[in-house]
């Protein structure tokens, strides 16, 4: 099976890699409880400090996301 972009390729990955699709949907998560603070008018000093939180731990998951997809492709070109 030849992958040919990024988003067949996370489509691949969520189908076949159990790993990859749980950070995916922790990743998801975190980006649903990012949208609802975000809607907020004003956030609180706790509510900002759970944003920081938020969006570092999304971070992280969209790294390790990335890793696993070059992982991925080195293996099939190997």
């Amino acid at each position: 099976m030849e992958i040919n972009t990024q988003e067949e390729l996370k489509a691949h990955l969520m189908a076949t890699n159990e790993e990859f699709r749980r950070v995916a949907q922790e990743h998801s998560l975190y980006h649903k409880q990012l949208e609802a603070l975000e809607a907020k008018s004003h956030l609180t000093e706790q509510e900002q400090i759970e944003e920081v939180r938020l969006k570092k731990l999304k971070l992280h998951l969209k790294d390790q996301m990335i890793q696993m997809m070059a992982e991925h492709k080195s293996q099939q070109v190997a």
